[in-house]
């Protein structure tokens, strides 16, 4: 395998030893199993193809403090991929298969696991697809499951720093009542003409709801976060939408506010209000926390500054759950499996 410089990894596929697969088939699951081979061998009516029957997610492994690894939170992964498969008619697959799946992905390739203090983790996207063939419209009745290892490094490089995001009224990621609330690709396919755009102008994109277009839905294709303070009060405000992915990373978030006594609010939130924002940022496990210096509305020929710099509040929370993901703090909910790593041999 070829020597990777830790240091220099972004977020980009680095190619893995092996996948982990397992199919569908007559109603049952078969068992996960490793394999080299990285190529899908689909009929070219697959249902996945045709009619875009596809769900994934994403976590990471993080090699701690104590040299012990931890997979972070991949029991709400399953749970939510099972609503994905739910919602797009296809099997769920079993949170034990799924764990098992994840655990095979990590030993077979704990090469690629990054050592600790390189700001790199060992990231995988399970994918759920369906393979039966078909040219009527409807779900199929097979599907495989794809667990795609790789190493990433930090998804901002360099530092912890701030993000421009821009407004668009032209493009919906996803209706009130359609998919935007599970991890399905056509979302963000769909995102594409307004995130490139406005990826070219060096910032990033700020979907507004599809109703009304003037409330906060989500940052590109995160969850967004925002911090008012009244009176000493800190308030930790989160979208409540039907178009949204339900976050982990900002689950999480939450309750650490809650532990630091910030009052956590999920509701409608105005475009305007950002203005009486002290800070703000996008959240998903990819960027854990992406802090906004600014908010440009061209429409309205309107900026909302926000800060030039990661501000204080969110600042203490990346650092809360970093800590534990790397083992640094107590655990004390139980978010992370603990896999100990002796002689490059894994054992659970």
């Amino acid at each position: 395998m070829k020597e990777i410089d830790w240091s220099k990894l972004g977020f980009h596929y680095t190619e893995p030893e092996y996948i982990v697969r397992a199919g569908y088939h007559n109603g049952a699951w078969e068992e996960p199993y490793a394999t080299k081979d990285k190529f899908l061998h689909l009929h070219v009516s697959a249902t996945c193809l045709q009619y875009g029957q596809e769900a994934f997610e994403g976590l990471k492994a993080f090699r701690g403090v104590d040299g012990k690894i931890r997979i972070f939170r991949w029991r709400e992964n399953a749970k939510r991929m099972a609503q994905s498969a739910k919602g797009l008619y296809m099997a769920s697959v079993p949170e034990e298969l799924f764990g098992k799946a994840i655990r095979l992905a990590l030993k077979k390739n704990i090469k690629l696991l990054p050592p600790y203090g390189t700001g790199a983790t060992l990231y995988f996207r399970p994918l759920l697809i369906g393979t039966t063939p078909r040219l009527g419209v409807g779900p199929g009745k097979d599907f495989e499951f794809i667990v795609i290892p790789s190493p990433i490094g930090p998804y901002y490089p360099g530092k912890f720093h701030c993000t421009t995001f821009i407004v668009n009224r032209h493009v919906d990621r996803a209706a009130p009542l359609g998919t935007g609330q599970f991890k399905v690709g056509g979302n963000y396919a769909s995102s594409f003409r307004a995130t490139e755009p406005a990826h070219a102008q060096g910032m990033d994109c700020l979907f507004l709801d599809a109703r009304h277009h003037r409330y906060i839905d989500e940052c590109s294709a995160a969850n967004f976060i925002g911090i008012k303070e009244n009176n000493g009060q800190i308030e930790y405000l989160t979208p409540r939408s039907t178009a949204i992915l339900p976050s982990i990373t900002n689950n999480s978030l939450m309750t650490l506010a809650k532990e630091k006594g910030f009052k956590v609010t999920r509701r409608r939130i105005r475009l305007e209000e950002l203005e009486q924002m002290s800070e703000a940022a996008a959240c998903g496990t990819a960027c854990v926390i992406s802090p906004i210096d600014k908010v440009f509305d061209p429409e309205n020929n309107r900026i909302y500054p926000l800060t030039d710099n990661p501000g204080p509040i969110l600042t203490e929370l990346y650092h809360a759950l970093k800590d534990i993901q790397y083992g640094r703090t107590e655990d004390r909910h139980g978010w992370c499996e603990v896999i100990e790593y002796e002689n490059k041999k894994m054992k659970n």
